[in-house]
């Protein structure tokens, strides 16, 4: 009798836990997604500091030249 009670306890423990454990392969994919976010923003700063000097103020005299063509 106390066995089959301890048995019982046990399953009924399993049970719960299997109930309310979290599901880990969710927050294992969310968490490869969120850090390729933070990679790919890391990149595209990276990019916007090395090209930003050089040729984004070029592009924007070009831009400008363009609006005051008077043909």
């Amino acid at each position: 009798m106390i066995i089959s009670m301890k048995n019982r306890g046990l399953a009924t423990r399993i049970r719960w836990l299997e109930h309310y454990s979290v599901n880990r392969k969710k927050y294992r994919k969310a968490v490869k997604i969120l850090i390729s976010v933070v990679i790919g923003a890391l990149l595209l700063a990276g990019l916007y500091a090395l090209i930003g000097d050089t040729v984004l103020p070029e592009l924007q005299q070009r831009i400008s030249d363009m609006f005051e063509y008077n043909g």
